[in-house]
């Protein structure tokens, strides 16, 4: 008995124990600053030209409660917090049986977040899982709670939720799928609106409409439960199909979303604090151009056909390494899978040129031979490659490197490659910033690794800006609310590769669609010759499934890729795509701009010879400039140790 009453006792001075500390943290709350709940959290991309292109965890339409449509408070109210207006901020109940669910399930099923918990997230531009953060956010909810009443909360609630397709806040989510004011919104849509933050990338109907329909269905179940719509009215919903506008009145680019998802991924990694609570907000400046991105679009529109095939473009400053357009996809609204970042595909003969910079380095000229025939290689282990050219072309003859890069000769590039030795083009493509790891194999020069196209970006950046290693970003500075810097790009002038190399390799790639070149094979990207107004550095490259163009001069690096997510076979046509999007922008975007070029280094000679054996002219009708460090002209090409590879003819 004295036992029993022992534990009844303690069991009280635990009870006033727990209720004075509940007191006092709520106490605690009450007297701390008070949030900010209109501008907090909320982050602004500015483009080139600090026009606002893009506001998240917020939106420049505040709408107060008695402007929006009923149906939607209440759907929203029904689906994710039916007691929001009965709780402190924490629904214990619903916590208690959400525990016990998946404690018998053994596996979560799902949370007990209510809308005050979830407004404190839309306050951050991170949902980080951990223990210290779901403690702030506890934290924070009850500094909410205590100084704003129910009304305030919801309303801040539903102007900062993520609606999909970059629309944060119900004004704009009303205007971007269904065309009208928030306060317009019907029974339907507004069940379709309230079931997208679940998650917006499946259940916004521009996505998947049928998906959006389910999930509404289960918010229409929600409403009977609670009381704000019959059975009668459920079952009368979505038996004809709704008209989904899904278009923005400004900005209205179908690509812009995937420039901004990589400014937010790049804003994650800078060393800023994560959370926007004190600061109120963020004001990022963007390398965007505008007129590129929307010249993007339109020459993606125009050339991509209408089926699975998928594209991703990247198009740089080389002078600074600022990434001025960005399509990760033909459409961010049918796709959010961000190519140009996060798809890993084979780069094909593009790989070329880092390997022909590193011949230079290593002795060899612009005009250094290898004979071009079908050749099968074998090596010590016996085992042997046998690459081959497209369309099985081979001059049988000995050509020059500017001749391998105008036809992307494939022998010439494994004969280099075996001739420098296979840690070489690893070592250089590492240098010029690739950061995934290279095999050292034979068939490396011929792209058969998988990159991402922001990596590979890398190399060709150093290429364009004259041998300079440049950081590639999107963001420029970010400030907060009250203009006080909080990051600024720093430019990077580290130099890796040799100026007067790349020089030379620079010219070189002006073969690929120089006419000098037309012979046994022809240049591989001479059908743009008649359409380009100025010098530029060019090379395509191909695989069964991918196929790849990049150029560019010292004002525009630019990269295209097309093919499809599945590795389905491509069309030998389909290599024209990439092509056609690459000489359009570029050629649009320049043409009221002076035609810029690298200029050529002191240590530097041009020469013209035969363009395709390197040697004496024969003919004034291919004639090319061909450039050499100064003496390197007269070393005898015969005495490269071509006894190095082993062939077998």
């Amino acid at each position: 008995m004295k036992a029993i009453k022992r534990l009844f006792k303690l069991s009280i001075i635990l009870f006033i124990i727990v209720i004075l500390g509940i007191c006092g943290v709520y106490t605690l709350a009450y007297f701390s600053p008070i949030l900010d709940i209109r501008n907090t959290g909320q982050y602004y991309i500015y483009d080139i030209n600090k026009n606002l292109v893009y506001q998240g965890s917020g939106n420049t339409k505040w709408v107060s409660l008695e402007d929006v449509s009923p149906y939607f408070l209440n759907a929203i109210i029904s689906i994710e917090d039916k007691n929001f207006y009965n709780h402190n901020g924490f629904d214990y109940l619903r916590i208690a049986k959400t525990l016990f669910n998946n404690f018998v399930s053994g596996e979560i099923q799902g949370g007990a977040s209510t809308i005050s918990q979830q407004y404190v997230k839309n306050l951050y531009l991170d949902f980080d899982k951990k223990w210290e953060r779901k403690i702030e956010e506890a934290w924070l909810t009850l500094k909410l709670e205590v100084h704003y009443d129910k009304e305030d909360i919801l309303e801040g609630y539903i102007n900062t939720i993520n609606f999909g397709q970059g629309n944060f806040g119900i004004a704009s989510a009303a205007e971007y799928y269904f065309n009208k004011n928030c306060k317009d919104l019907t029974l339907e849509e507004s069940i379709i609106l309230a079931g997208i933050p679940k998650s917006p990338e499946y259940f916004n109907p521009v996505s998947s409409y049928e998906d959006s329909i389910d999930r509404a269905k289960l918010v229409a179940k929600a409403m009977v439960n609670n009381g704000y719509i019959t059975e009668d009215e459920k079952n009368n919903l979505f038996i004809n199909k709704l008209d989904i506008y899904g278009k923005t009145g400004e900005n209205n680019l179908n690509t812009l979303m995937y420039y901004e998802t990589v400014v937010k991924q790049e804003l994650d990694n800078l060393n800023i604090p994560k959370s926007l609570i004190e600061t109120g907000g963020l004001k990022i400046y963007t390398s965007l151009d505008m007129e590129l991105q929307t010249l993007l679009e339109k020459n993606i529109n125009e050339y991509m056909p209408d089926n699975e095939m998928q594209v991703a473009s990247i198009i740089i400053n080389p002078q600074n390494g600022n990434i001025m357009a960005l399509a990760g996809g033909k459409d961010y609204a049918i796709s959010q899978y961000n190519r140009a970042i996060s798809s890993k595909r084979q780069v094909g003969s593009t790989m070329k040129p880092l390997l022909y910079y590193a011949a230079l380095e290593n002795g060899m000229t612009s005009s250094s031979r290898f004979l071009s025939e079908q050749t099968t290689f074998v090596f010590s282990d016996n085992d042997s490659y046998s690459p081959q050219n497209f369309n099985q072309k081979y001059a049988n003859k000995e050509i020059s490197m500017a001749a391998a890069l105008s036809y992307s000769d494939n022998i010439y590039a494994v004969k280099t490659h075996l001739f420098l030795g296979e840690e070489v083009l690893v070592n250089t493509a590492k240098r010029m910033g690739i950061n995934e790891e290279l095999p050292s194999i034979a068939s490396l020069p011929l792209g058969t690794v998988e990159l991402s196209m922001l990596d590979f970006a890398n190399a060709y950046t150093t290429l364009a800006s004259n041998g300079y290693k440049r950081e590639l970003s999107t963001i420029v500075k970010v400030t907060d609310m009250q203009g006080n810097t909080l990051y600024e790009k720093k430019d990077n002038n580290e130099q890796v590769l040799n100026s007067s190399y790349t020089f030379i390799l620079n010219e070189l790639l002006t073969a690929t669609y120089n006419s000098a070149f037309i012979d046994y094979n022809n240049p591989t990207i001479i059908s743009l010759g008649s359409r380009i107004s100025r010098k530029y550095a060019m090379k395509t490259g191909s695989t069964g499934t991918d196929c790849w163009m990049i150029g560019y001069n010292p004002d525009i690096l630019m990269l295209v890729w097309n093919g499809y997510d599945d590795n389905k076979e491509m069309e030998v046509a389909d290599g024209n795509i990439s092509k056609e999007i690459w000489v359009n922008t570029v050629e649009e975007y320049l043409k009221e701009k002076e035609p810029n070029w690298y200029e050529i280094p002191n240590n530097v000679i041009g020469i013209p010879l035969d363009a395709v054996t390197g040697l004496e002219i024969k003919d004034e009708k291919k004639v090319f400039i061909y450039y050499y460090i100064k003496g390197s002209q007269y070393v005898n090409q015969d005495e490269i140790d071509k006894e190095k590879i082993t062939t077998k003819e």
